[in-house]
């Protein structure tokens, strides 16, 4: 069993010979909304990285759920992730993206409907992604991440291309997903989503 979903102890990364972490601590603990928050190259997206098992740590310890975290089907089906856009199907529209989400993972958070007049997407359910605006994927993108089950949700920069008032209603929808006891870890430039969640800088202290 584990008290917190994550935990990170004296976390170091290092890219090319150069520091991206150094020494970070962190415990995030169940229903949580963490925001990293900093300047570009300070290592948010890195540490996304290693909570999703895909950046090996140079040294320190990574804990996701009691163990460290696993690029296997027991850790996604427990872990959704938001990082640089997806490589979408050719063909596929946005609501056959969202149905195949769907049909992958039971018991899902969302109808594909819902889901659809959630992200405002209902106007353009059939063209293919491709064919949609940057805002547009981007909520679709995060369509498909909100869709499927999950414990914890790890977003780099959710905001990217989001007008205002988006960017408050992906506000609520987080704090809907803590409240039914998920827990949020995001890297964002955005304020407004900051404010709302515990602010923690790349090196795990209060930002």
């Amino acid at each position: 069993m584990y008290d917190s979903i994550i935990r990170i102890d004296d976390l170091t990364v290092e890219l090319g010979g150069n520091p991206v972490l150094k020494g970070m601590e962190l415990t995030v603990s169940p229903g949580e909304i963490v925001a990293v928050v900093g300047p570009n190259g300070s290592g948010k997206s890195t540490l996304l990285r290693c909570l999703a098992g895909l950046q090996p740590a140079t040294s320190g310890e990574v804990r996701v759920f009691g163990r460290p975290p696993a690029d296997d089907a027991g850790f996604w089906g427990r872990v959704a992730l938001l990082g640089d856009e997806p490589a979408w199907y050719p063909g596929l529209t946005a609501r056959e993206h969202l149905e195949l989400m769907g049909a992958v993972h039971t018991r899902a958070r969302m109808t594909v409907d819902a889901a659809l007049e959630e992200f405002a997407l209902v106007e353009r359910a059939d063209a293919p992604p491709l064919n949609l605006s940057t805002g547009q994927r981007q909520r679709l993108s995060l369509a498909s991440a909100l869709l499927r089950p999950s414990t914890l949700l790890l977003l780099d920069e959710p905001e990217r291309g989001l007008d205002a008032g988006f960017r408050a209603r992906l506000a609520d929808l987080l704090d809907e997903y803590a409240a039914e006891g998920g827990t949020v870890v995001m890297a964002t430039h955005d304020e407004g989503l900051a404010t709302r969640a515990r602010r923690v800088s790349p090196s795990g202290v209060p930002a």
